[in-house]
Order: structure tokens, then C-alpha cells, then sequence
């Protein structure tokens, strides 16, 4: 095993998506994660607690994205707009990688409950860290919550469009998000 190899992090998502498919996730262990990837025990814990939150690992670097493009909308921006900031500045670290892996994770969550249940929780945090974005722009609380749910089922809607594309398109996810966003206005002015 190279124990410094670049890509770990990578390989061991992939590794554990994989195996997640192949056997469920409650009959997959850290070891076996480890050695798909190549590399040992010991490094997996270096980059993952524990393997729940193999599938969570980029939620970090995705508030912080959506926290910076929120924050960095112009002061004249309203909610949904300061939003579209945000999803646009998510997006772009979304790559073909993220693109490929998609579908696989998709399967995986969706056969296992505690994957699910970990995935709702994702969502309800990212939701959460967008209205506190907004919120200190001065947006009201409802108003905040209110884009910031809009905004994390904008980037989920967008996201699933994208990655079900096909794989050596290079259109930019950003497009997806932002017309999911619209979509999603629209739909709420008809609530009445």
C-alpha cells in the first residue's frame, strides 16, 4: 500500500460508495474501505471519523461556499438573489468527479436508511447555514429560512439534473442550480 499516495480522501469515497452498492452499508467495514482504496486503516480515520461520514465529507467546504457567495452578493440583492450567489459559488467546485460518483451515491443512500436519514440531515444544514448567511445581511428571520430552503432544493433539484447528464458533456452545474432556483420562484408564486 503507498501510504502517501495523492487522492486518498478521494479514493476511499469511491471505495466506500462502491462497496456500499455491492454489500449495503451495514455489512461494509472500514477495513474493507480501506483496502479497496489502497491504503490503510490508520488513514481512513486520518480523513473520516467513521464511514457515515464518508458521504457528507465536502458539507464543510459547501457551507462555506454558500456562506461566501451569499455574503459576497451585492448589498442591493434580494434573498433569492444573494441565493443564486451562493449556488453559483457551490457549484463551481463541483466537478466530473462529483459528476460520476453521483448516481453511485445516489444508490447507495437510497439502500440504506441510515444513509438516508444522514443525507436529510445534510440537507437540513445546509438550509440552516444559508438563511444564517442571509440573515446577516439583515434579511428577517422567515424570509431568510424561507430562501435558504429554497435554495438548498434549488442546488439538490440541479444537481440530480446534472449528474444524470451525460458524463463528457461539460456544461457547468451552476446553470442547473440557478434554473432550478427559478423554477422553484415561480412555483411559489402560485401558492397564493
Amino acid at each position: 500500500m503507498g501510504r502517501w499516495e495523492p487522492g486518498a480522501r478521494e479514493r476511499l469515497v469511491m471505495a466506500a460508495v462502491d462497496l456500499f452498492i455491492e454489500q449495503g452499508y451495514d455489512a461494509t467495514t472500514v477495513t474493507q474501505i480501506a483496502e479497496r482504496a489502497g491504503v490503510t486503516k490508520s488513514t481512513f480515520f486520518r480523513h473520516f471519523p467513521d464511514k457515515r461520514e464518508l458521504l457528507v465529507a465536502g458539507q464543510e467546504t459547501l457551507s462555506g461556499l454558500l456562506t461566501e457567495g451569499i455574503a459576497e452578493a451585492p448589498d442591493t440583492a434580494t434573498p433569492l438573489e444573494a441565493v443564486a450567489a451562493g449556488l453559483v459559488r457551490a457549484s463551481g467546485a463541483m466537478g466530473p468527479m462529483n459528476r460520476e460518483l453521483a448516481p453511485r451515491v445516489k444508490a447507495a443512500v437510497a439502500a440504506s436508511t441510515e444513509l438516508q436519514e444522514r443525507d436529510v440531515l445534510k440537507s437540513v444544514s445546509l438550509a440552516a447555514t444559508m438563511a444564517a448567511a442571509l440573515t446577516a445581511r439583515g434579511v428577517p428571520g422567515p424570509t431568510a429560512d424561507l430562501a435558504g430552503e429554497l435554495g438548498i432544493l434549488a442546488f439538490k433539484r440541479g444537481f440530480a439534473e446534472w449528474s444524470e447528464g451525460e458524463r463528457g458533456a461539460e456544461d457547468a452545474l451552476a446553470g442547473y442550480t440557478l434554473a432550478a432556483l427559478d423554477e422553484l420562484r415561480a412555483a411559489s408564486a402560485t401558492l397564493g
